[in-house]
């Protein structure tokens, strides 16, 4: 004889008793906060009638980007090159793979920690051939102090929730239970940190006058932590 099929993979709730009631909470935590690095993104780009000559020009570009990034010393904390490529053109309304132009392109990401010259440095790679730059990207560091304090923060709201529960019953909380992060059964990816993006176009041969440096003011950002928390507490006289 067959048995129905049970949902075996449900976890039991710990209901209380009468000599032991639990309370069940949820505390949580938002807090605005200064962000500690901004990201930029750099594209270099070239153009030639030939391969090579295309390979040249981003070559030179790519160095001259780099050298310019990396006079900012301690203030840029990281910087790395990504995607590279070099892609014919062809001619349009030609019979056969005839070839117009070579395009080449290469990526760089700059992290920065010193806002002070974030602005100027944008400004004057923007301000570089065939150079655009994306951002800034706000963020907070994984291990930043914001994301602790909001878990302390979440833990605080839900003891104090739980003990206004059991002093509305004349009683008090006697022990902790359980404590688990939202979603700790099931995780899910941690959010992307909030940024406002900025874009600007490729820029044309610099001039003998550089340009302004922009006024980029830091984005906040906002951190979020969540908990389940379950006490015991002492029998209330109902």
């Amino acid at each position: 004889m067959t048995t129905p099929a049970t949902d075996d993979h449900r976890p039991a709730v710990p209901y209380g008793t009468p000599d032991a009631p639990r309370i069940a909470v949820r505390g949580e935590a938002h807090l605005e906060v200064d962000p500690e690095i901004a990201r930029i993104g750099i594209t270099v780009a070239s153009r030639g009638k030939d391969r090579r000559a295309a390979l040249d020009d981003l070559t030179r570009r790519n160095a001259t980007a780099l050298d310019l990034v990396k006079t900012y010393g301690d203030a840029v904390e990281h910087l790395e090159t990504g995607a590279f490529s070099i892609s014919p053109e062809l001619k349009e309304k030609s019979r056969g793979e005839r070839i117009h132009a070579y395009h080449g392109r290469v990526h760089i990401t700059a992290e920065l920690t010193d806002f002070t010259a974030l602005g100027e440095l944008t400004t004057r790679l923007a301000d570089l051939e065939l150079t655009r730059v994306d951002g800034p990207f706000w963020a907070l560091r994984p291990d930043s102090p914001a994301h602790r304090q909001a878990r302390q923060q979440a833990v605080k709201e839900a003891v104090q929730r739980a003990r206004e529960y059991a002093e509305a019953l004349g009683t008090s909380l006697a022990a902790l239970v359980e404590l688990a992060d939202i979603g700790a059964e099931n995780a899910e990816p941690y959010p992307q940190p909030r940024g406002r993006m900025r874009s600007m176009a490729y820029g044309a041969a610099a001039e003998d006058t550089a340009a302004a440096p922009l006024d980029l003011e830091p984005q906040r950002q906002t951190v979020h932590a969540a908990v389940n928390a379950r006490f015991t507490m002492a029998p209330p006289q109902l």
